[in-house]
């Protein structure tokens, strides 16, 4: 008897708030899933860990674990991280079937998101020059995402300019960026961060805006994270079933 679970996996923050966030998140996807095991786990910063979600879809009888990675983009933590924790839990697990799902990644459906909380933050001038700001990597693919990314909302929206800037691990840094687009006389600043929770990044964000000196006439505006938006849900979804596809084909190659 096929028992088939899915394992979302959530970055994990030491910020309360953004693990719950990506609790409720996950929880809001799991009522879309037909699928008789469901739990959550955290590559880092929370619990349960990845190890320990596994043992509880075990615990509940899983034959069959989707592990669905619940992140923006590909970079170390998709494509080394959870995999080599993956290797170990099947040499725990020999009799389970393990597939493995894929980042939310480049899709139309998360434009429509940064349009909307773009829009719901302040109106759209050709005067306004837009900063998305991603987490960073040192994976050269998330950073060819994030400025695909621009470059589909650019065409989009009428500003002057979207460009893209990092928090960590990758140039230009958010506040080199912000620094200098003020010191050149944008009058309105938008920062859009590419951000699924709240957290540190977003403390980080709001901190160094408050600091940051500007001319009376200059306008800085910080726009909400991605968060659990309808669309961020369906494309979770989507990834949910697409490993669990993958995973009956491996059962059926077994």
């Amino acid at each position: 008897m096929i028992i088939q679970a899915i394992l979302y996996i959530c970055h994990g923050s030491r910020v309360g708030k953004a693990s719950q966030e990506a609790i409720d998140f996950v929880r809001k996807t799991m009522s879309l899933v037909d699928a008789p095991v469901q739990e959550y786990c955290f590559l880092e910063l929370a619990s349960p860990t990845i190890l320990e979600g596994v043992d509880q879809c075990v615990k509940r009888g899983a034959t069959n674990i989707a592990v669905v990675p619940v992140l923006l983009l590909t970079a170390t933590h998709a494509k080394k991280d959870i995999p080599d924790v993956l290797d170990h839990a099947k040499k725990e697990y020999p009799n389970v079937n393990f597939s493995y799902g894929s980042p939310l990644g480049v899709q139309e459906q998360m434009i429509d998101v940064l349009v909307e909380r773009l829009t719901e933050k302040c109106k759209v001038t050709p005067d306004m020059q837009v900063l998305l700001v991603g987490r960073g990597s040192s994976d050269p693919d998330a950073i060819k995402d994030i400025n695909k990314i621009a470059s589909l909302l650019q065409e989009r929206i009428d500003v002057s300019s979207v460009n893209t800037c990092f928090l960590a691990a990758a140039r230009p840094k958010f506040e080199e960026m912000l620094r200098s687009t003020a010191a050149f006389g944008a009058e309105r600043i938008v920062i859009l961060p590419y951000l699924l929770f709240t957290g540190v990044l977003m403390t980080d964000i709001e901190r160094f805006v408050d600091q940051l000196y500007i001319n009376p006439e200059q306008e800085i505006m910080i726009c909400d994270y991605l968060g659990d938006h309808t669309n961020v849900t369906q494309l979770l979804r989507n990834r949910v079933e697409e490993a669990i596809e993958e995973g009956e084909k491996i059962a059926t190659m077994a």
